[in-house]
């Protein structure tokens, strides 16, 4: 694989951002990997989102991300989003512009990647779970699958411990979020609704996570809507052990093509 650490300008940010990109690579020589590339040299693609308090060097950092790809010829784009939860912020910078709309065309005129939805991914823990499931609920013609891990599901029902960034990002906890654009209940009855196709979803939350509760109710919520959904959970809390094993497992889930 290879690793690039892109700094970039950003026009929906309005300053430069920045994002790590691992890249397949064939090898034959390099000794314990299994490296593989796609044959039409368009890659497969994993959008890979960090949570609050991280950044675009946390994957890479924390997992092996790195090594579970290799062997799939999945290309990762890890950006950073700050402290947004991957919205258009109230009082701040227009991150779901950025995440939605200009990333992927950013990274396709920069890299070869694959603009086929059969062959675009998105993953994501915590905050990044949230965002992972607003891309995936919002534009299902453009991911094939999506993976939310220990996902915060409500933002509204964590508003408190988010505090000020709540405010910044949503307009202030007295803002009610419910039924609007930023409400992955109301997004996910919507694309039902729709009769659009939505991508196969996986979703991963500990018993002992804070959020679990929320989860659970996330979770029945999308099978009572008839959602294809893979739900995993087991005894942990809200950490990078679990997240490491369960992107390995979300990895070996993606219905990657020929691989």
């Amino acid at each position: 694989m290879a690793l690039m650490q892109v700094s970039f300008y950003s026009e929906a940010l309005g300053v430069t951002a920045s994002m790590n990109v691992i890249l397949p690579q064939q090898t034959r020589s390099q000794i314990g990997m299994d490296s593989r590339a796609s044959e039409t040299r368009l890659h497969p693609t994993l959008y890979l989102l960090h949570g609050l308090s991280d950044d675009h060097s946390i994957w890479l950092r924390r997992t092996s991300v790195e090594r579970y790809a290799a062997s799939r010829g999945l290309a990762v784009v890890m950006p950073a989003v700050n402290r947004s939860f991957y919205t258009d912020m109230k009082y701040g910078a227009k991150y779901w512009t950025f995440v939605s709309e200009e990333l992927p065309e950013l990274c396709r005129s920069f890299f070869p990647l694959s603009d086929r939805r059969e062959d675009n991914f998105v993953a994501g823990n915590s905050m990044g779970g949230y965002g992972t499931l607003k891309l995936a609920l919002s534009h299902p013609g453009r991911f094939a699958a999506a993976a939310a891990l220990s996902a915060v599901t409500d933002p509204a029902a964590q508003a408190g411990r988010f505090g000020e960034d709540y405010d910044l990002i949503f307009g202030g906890r007295e803002e009610a979020i419910v039924g609007t654009k930023h409400d992955l209940f109301t997004l996910a009855e919507q694309l039902r609704e729709s009769g659009d196709e939505p991508p196969k979803l996986y979703q991963y939350c500990g018993k002992a996570d804070f959020l679990y509760d929320d989860n659970v109710r996330f979770r029945d919520h999308l099978l009572r809507l008839g959602y294809e959904l893979t739900y995993e959970e087991d005894d942990n809390d809200h950490n990078w052990a679990c997240w490491d094993e369960q992107i390995r497992r979300v990895i070996e889930w993606l219905p990657l093509q020929n691989r």
